[in-house]
């Protein structure tokens, strides 16, 4: 199987501009295909609101258990559905899913790590990835919409980054001999050199450029966790991994996309 796989993240959703651009090229791509979404600002908004703290570390959310009823409502109800609506409007048959639905994202709790404990946050293994449920929605002409919402398998909901699950799906099914492209989509065109200057967009980047980056500060905040991912994903088996704007889904070349 062809499969693409498209993630967007929390600017594009709170743009209906580019959250419209998203949804027409994704449904432009042909052959079978998942799409997976986060949406943390509409998250920090509706926290703010409330008068629920926020903490972040390295780009990863801290989820106690307000935080998580938060995000669970958010990212499993309203992004999804609306989503799920936007997407039924271009007559692509999709169905919205949380890793609890059919069994198809087990997760763990994050081990603590020097005295920082994440709470109520989901880590994956590869091998809990249900590719047999979404290939039997994708065999069935349904194109599932994955938020960022995991179970342990025993009652217990996690919030889980979406670019892990994303890379995480696109290797389990690589591994079932599948052909998979990855594609990480967010507002800009592409990884910068210059955070300021669009023009500083990178065609291709390696592992070492990567890690140049990451210590030189060029590439910051939530940034790192996106191109840890999206490496993971090229490094063990994903064929095709690029990251830049929904616009150009269906023109990679115009993307960043990961190299050896």
């Amino acid at each position: 199987m062809k499969i693409h796989i498209v993630k967007i993240g929390g600017h594009i959703i709170n743009d209906p501009k580019l959250l419209n651009i998203s949804i027409q090229s994704f449904c432009k791509l042909e052959g079978y295909k998942i799409f997976i979404h986060g949406g943390g600002e509409k998250a920090n908004n509706v926290m703010d609101r409330m008068g629920i703290p926020k903490k972040m570390i390295r780009g990863r959310r801290v989820t106690d258990k307000k935080t998580l009823e938060v995000v669970v409502m958010i990212y499993a109800g309203y992004i999804n559905k609306n989503i799920v609506s936007l997407l039924q409007g271009y007559n692509c048959n999709a169905l919205g899913l949380s890793g609890a639905d059919g069994n198809c994202i087990k997760s763990f709790f994050r081990s603590k790590e020097k005295n920082i404990d994440y709470g109520y946050v989901g880590d994956i293994d590869i091998k809990n990835i249900n590719i047999h449920f979404i290939k039997l929605l994708l065999k069935n002409d349904l194109v599932p919409v994955l938020c960022p919402i995991t179970h342990n398998g025993y009652g217990t909901l996690l919030n889980t980054n979406a670019d892990t699950i994303s890379s995480h799906i696109a290797i389990a099914l690589s591994n079932d001999n599948n052909q998979v492209d990855l594609h990480l989509c967010f507002e800009k065109k592409g990884v910068l050199r210059n955070i300021n200057n669009p023009k500083s967009f990178l065609k291709k980047i390696n592992f070492d450029l990567f890690q140049k980056m990451k210590q030189d500060h060029t590439i910051f905040n939530g940034m790192i966790p996106k191109l840890e991912n999206a490496f993971f994903a090229f490094q063990n088996g994903v064929k095709k991994v690029s990251i830049g704007h929904p616009h150009y889904l269906n023109e990679i070349h115009n993307n960043t996309v990961l190299c050896l």
